[in-house]
C-alpha cells in the first residue's frame, strides 16, 4: 500500500491546463454535473443555469478542484442524444460557470469531437472521453489542436467476454491508445479504468484489487466508481445508499496511487483525502 503523501509514485506530478500546470502531486476532487434528464443517479440530474450554479457554489466551498460537465448520460442502455441536443445542454453551463468562477477548472464529458470543440471554445480545460476516441477518433484532433488535457477511459463495451487478466488487458489498451495520442501530439493524458464500462462485477473488483498495478502506465490515474452499480449491486441498495459504499472504495484507491476522484459527493470525498494526509 502506498503513502499518500509520498510523491515519488507518481510519475507526471502536473498537467498543462489553460496554459498553465495543474499540480497532481496530491490528489483531487472533480464534481460531477449532469446536464441530462436520464442519468442513473437521480440527484445529479440538473436542467436550468440556477440549479447548475447551485450546485457547483456547494461543490466549490466543498473543495472540488475539477467540475465535469455531461449532457449524455452513459448509463448502461442510455441513448446518445442527438449532437445539437447535447450542444444545447453543456454549452449554457459551462459558459455560466465561466462567467461567475473564471478560475474554475471545467471538464467536457462527451465522446464527440463537435461537441468537445464547442465545450473548449466556451471554456472547457479537458476532455472526457469515455469512448477512448473509438466513436469519433476526431475528438482527439481536437484535444491536439486546443492542447487539452485528454481523459483516456478503459472502455470495452463491445467486447462483453469476460477477461483473463483484465488488469493485464486494461495496461496494453492504455499502452496502445497512449502511444496514438503522442504521436498526435497530445502529451496530458489521464487515464480512468474505466468502472462499470462493458465491465461484469467481478472484473470491476478485480481492477480494484490490482489497482497499483496500473501505475505501471505512468499516467494520473482518474477513478470514477461514485455511487455505481459494482457498489449497489453488490451491497443489494440503490445508488442513494451507495455513499457509504463508495468512500470505502476511494478510501482505498487514494491509499493505491488515484490521483483524481471522479464524485457526485464533494464533501464526503474531500473528508477522505483530508483524513488520509499525515
Amino acid at each position: 500500500m502506498l503513502d499518500l503523501n509520498d510523491n515519488i509514485f507518481r510519475k507526471q506530478h502536473s498537467i498543462n491546463i489553460y496554459g498553465k500546470l495543474f499540480d497532481l502531486s496530491s490528489p483531487k476532487i472533480m464534481g460531477i454535473i449532469n446536464c441530462t434528464p436520464d442519468s442513473f443517479y437521480s440527484k445529479s440530474r440538473f436542467r436550468s443555469s440556477k440549479e447548475i450554479l447551485n450546485q457547483v457554489d456547494e461543490m466549490i466551498r466543498h473543495g472540488a478542484d475539477i467540475i465535469d460537465v455531461g449532457g449524455a448520460s452513459t448509463r448502461p442502455g442510455a441513448t446518445l442524444p442527438d449532437v445539437e441536443t447535447e450542444i444545447s445542454r453543456v454549452i449554457p453551463a459551462i459558459i455560466a460557470i465561466k462567467e461567475k468562477y473564471p478560475a474554475c477548472i471545467i471538464s467536457i464529458d462527451t465522446v464527440r469531437s463537435k461537441v468537445a470543440r464547442k465545450a473548449v471554445e466556451a471554456g472547457a480545460g479537458i476532455i472526457n472521453d469515455i469512448s477512448a476516441f473509438n466513436i469519433d477518433p476526431e475528438i482527439i484532433q481536437v484535444a491536439a489542436e486546443y492542447k487539452t488535457p485528454y481523459i483516456l477511459t478503459y472502455n470495452d463495451q463491445l467486447n462483453q467476454e469476460e477477461k483473463k487478466n483484465i488488469t493485464m488487458e486494461m495496461i496494453y489498451f492504455f499502452s496502445k491508445k497512449i502511444r496514438t495520442l503522442k504521436e498526435k501530439g497530445i502529451h496530458d493524458i489521464i487515464v480512468d479504468p474505466g468502472f462499470g464500462f462493458g465491465k461484469t462485477l467481478k472484473e470491476n473488483f478485480n481492477i480494484t484489487k490490482h489497482f497499483e498495478s496500473l501505475l505501471c502506465v505512468e499516467k494520473p490515474i482518474l477513478v470514477g466508481v461514485s455511487r455505481k452499480s459494482m457498489i449497489y449491486k453488490k451491497l443489494q441498495v440503490t445508488p442513494k445508499d451507495a455513499l457509504n459504499g463508495t468512500t470505502v472504495l476511494n478510501t482505498f484507491f487514494g491509499l493505491n496511487g488515484a490521483a483524481i476522484f471522479r464524485v457526485h459527493d464533494v464533501k464526503e470525498s474531500k473528508q477522505i483525502l483530508e483524513l488520509l494526509k499525515e
